[in-house]
């Protein structure tokens, strides 16, 4: 399928007019990746020369790693493959997962989009604010989970740094699917992030069934954490933890935590092609994605659904790539003994 000339391309002679893009999200329909690749599909198909046809294919499963797989076998190097990766598909990687046949370094990252996410509970358990987190203390809360190594790591930290009852219910293949399970009162406990929160929970809460507890916050360039601001009247758990026992956190789980934290939502998801795309391609995609920024659709629309986040393009967005994807050997050490301590979970061969 001949997109470029044989001869020495620019982004002016990339013409995708009658082809079909497929955008690989490796995670279930209505997710947090669900919804941010179908908001922003329509917006790049219409900035791309020649206007062709994206379609959304969710390929869910072992916590991000399988579609994440597949694209790393299979994907073209025209321009007409992508992958929407998440922090799930992340932290396999980070963790040495055995299941992982990817590798970030083998990839051209367009775009980095951080996001937030919220933890709330279900309107049942007789709290009606975060104030009220310390009679939590006597539940048992219970968690779907789409897997140890997928973003979920992210709350089962959370859960121990505050010293909540929780349990999990592995095996589901999206946050979606957790979500779900809230509203089907097999779970008690939950968490989605910004997108999915804002469309699908938001409603919930106007509606007295679930109760938000904290939001990740973001981190600045000093590394210092602060609230989120899409959820300016909910705090972060350093917050949550100080109201709780008079103190900031410490101490190896709350390391460890902020670590997957920031790798979790910073970069929380990034648009990529194969790193052997021509460049012309990916120049093409570039142009294509700051024009769809500047859309007065996104710019109307993007706050609501995505929240109040700015995305990173080209360059910076692989730079942060490059440092999200990056692991010391101690916290690595530390999770990994943790999950295999508690969980009999070996995630090394």
């Amino acid at each position: 399928m001949a997109i470029l000339s044989p001869r020495a391309a620019t982004a002016q002679d990339v013409d995708f007019a009658g082809q079909t893009v497929e955008l690989v999200i490796p995670f279930s329909q209505g997710g947090g990746s669900d919804v941010w690749a179908r908001f922003h599909a329509p917006l790049l198909a219409r900035h791309l020369p020649g206007q062709p046809s994206i379609v959304v294919r969710n390929e869910p499963g072992s916590g991000g790693t399988r579609g994440s797989n597949a694209f790393a076998e299979d994907a073209s190097a025209d321009g007409l493959s992508l992958l929407g990766t998440s922090g799930s598909s992340l932290f396999a990687y980070l963790l040495g997962d055995f299941r992982v046949r990817y590798d970030f370094d083998d990839w051209s990252v367009l775009m980095a989009s951080p996001t937030g996410g919220v933890v709330y509970v279900a309107g049942d358990l007789g709290v009606a604010s975060w104030r009220d987190i310390a009679a939590l203390q006597d539940h048992q809360l219970v968690f779907a989970s789409q897997g140890i190594t997928s973003l979920d790591l992210v709350p089962m930290l959370a859960f121990r740094v505050l010293g909540l009852d929780a349990n999990y219910v592995f095996g589901y293949t999206g946050r979606h699917d957790g979500l779900e399970a809230m509203r089907l009162h097999e779970v008690n406990i939950d968490y989605q992030t910004t997108s999915a929160y804002l469309q699908n929970v938001a409603p919930m809460v106007a509606a007295g069934d679930a109760v938000p507890l904290f939001s990740w916050g973001i981190v600045d360039a000093d590394g210092s954490v602060r609230r989120d601001p899409t959820f300016p009247d909910l705090p972060t758990l350093e917050e949550l933890y100080e109201h709780l026992h008079g103190t900031q956190p410490s101490g190896p789980e709350y390391d460890a935590y902020r670590v997957f934290a920031s790798a979790g939502f910073a970069a929380q998801k990034m648009l990529v092609l194969p790193g052997d795309t021509p460049p012309a391609i990916r120049e093409t995609w570039l142009q294509a994605i700051r024009a769809a920024r500047s859309d007065p659709e996104y710019i109307a629309r993007a706050p609501a659904i995505l929240g109040a986040y700015q995305s990173l393009v080209g360059d910076d967005a692989q730079h942060l790539a490059a440092s999200v994807t990056r692991i010391d050997d101690a916290t690595r050490r530390f999770v990994l003994e943790w999950l295999a301590d508690e969980y009999s979970i070996r995630l090394t061969e």
